[in-house]
């Protein structure tokens, strides 16, 4: 079976978060030679497949079976993979099987490396992700089995395939701000205390700024507000309180605390409640890591394309291996589809992911 064929086939496979639909099972057997572990919980299935080699490193490959729900708006069947002008169109294309299929495809027909080879798949990152990944990590250390270097590969590339890899990613801060008042008649603003009015003269100091200048690696940290309400949608009723909500994309440079802090020195003689949330940390891979440039180098030779590194975009799973201080990188086609109607990924692509694969692994 090429690249092209299993691709389709594991896109045949109907798998919405958390169900697998049977991919793991169908990967394990078509991985016969590898090692299974399992680490199931909350309906969520997770699979390490491994093989040693020899005594060297532990090389990894780690993404997700899982898939969003198709919606609405598709041409074709989003669970029937069709072919056309030179693409594969189907829900999972670019988000992630065709990365399964490429790192899966690699492996398998590995015959040297010296160290041990790995797979490490989900039916959990499209939604909580709370029995996914990062409970197999946590069992791989019980048993003393982490890997050295994992490739996530997850859709990476921005514009032509091999213009960009993640090497880190910002992490995930979420604010719920409360501006108390209380509430009055709007005929008689001077007996009541509008928490409108109070926030309105300091709002620039919180809506849309910066908390840090960023870095090489990092853009700034910037504090987005998305979402604001308060009072009962009436014209003679002033507000007993007002609620914004916000989310910052932090990089290593911004913690909760300087957040915590920046709304103190902002919000200065306001009455006020904070409560933040931390959905993700950021993390960085150095670059001159030997995965960073290892992997750099086998996209050139496949592609003759420079490739960025980047930290741009949402979460994945990379996050999981950066807090247990594994060097990380994602690699994957071009993203421009995820999630969308009629999503599709070229059959160049997939085929040139599993030699940018293939040729990691053999110069590894």
């Amino acid at each position: 079976m090429n690249i092209v064929d299993f691709f389709i086939k594991i896109l045949s496979v109907k798998s919405v978060t958390p169900d697998d639909g049977g991919l793991m099972k169908l990967i394990e057997s078509y991985m016969s030679d590898y090692e299974a572990i399992y680490v199931n919980e909350g309906g969520v299935k997770n699979l390490f497949l491994s093989k040693r080699f020899g005594d060297g490193e532990h090389l990894c490959f780690a993404g997700h079976v899982d898939v969003v729900p198709a919606g609405d708006g598709w041409d074709s069947s989003p669970y029937e993979p069709m072919i056309k002008d030179g693409k594969i169109y189907a829900r999972g294309a670019q988000d992630m099987k065709s990365g399964v299929a490429a790192f899966v495809q690699a492996i398998k027909y590995t015959e040297k490396f010296n160290g041990r080879l790995s797979i490490l798949l989900t039916s959990d990152e499209e939604g909580d992700a709370t029995y996914g990944t990062q409970i197999m990590l946590s069992h791989l250390k019980e048993i003393e089995l982490l890997p050295d270097f994992v490739v996530v590969a997850e859709p990476t590339c921005e514009e032509k395939f091999g213009d960009a890899i993640k090497i880190g990613r910002r992490g995930s801060i979420n604010g719920y701000l409360t501006i108390h008042g209380k509430q009055g008649h709007a005929a008689y603003p001077e007996k009541a205390i509008n928490p409108v009015h109070n926030i309105a003269p300091v709002l620039d100091k919180i809506a849309g700024v910066y908390l840090d200048n960023g870095d090489d690696d990092f853009a700034p940290s910037q504090m987005v507000i998305t979402d604001i309400r308060g009072g009962m949608e009436v014209t003679n009723v002033t507000p007993g309180s007002l609620k914004i909500m916000f989310n910052v994309r932090n990089s290593t440079k911004t913690t909760q605390d300087e957040v915590t802090a920046h709304i103190a020195s902002s919000l200065d003689g306001l009455d006020y409640t904070l409560e933040l949330t931390q959905g993700s940390y950021p993390f960085v891979t150095k670059r001159d890591s030997k995965i960073v440039e290892k992997i750099t180098q086998s996209i050139e030779r496949v592609t003759n394309m420079k490739t960025k590194l980047s930290t741009a975009g949402g979460t994945s799973d990379a996050r999981f291996m950066g807090e247990y201080g594994i060097d990380v990188v994602e690699f994957g086609v071009i993203n421009d589809t995820i999630h969308a109607p009629n999503e599709c990924t070229g059959i160049d692509e997939v085929e040139a992911l599993y030699e940018v694969f293939c040729d990691l692994i053999k110069k590894f």
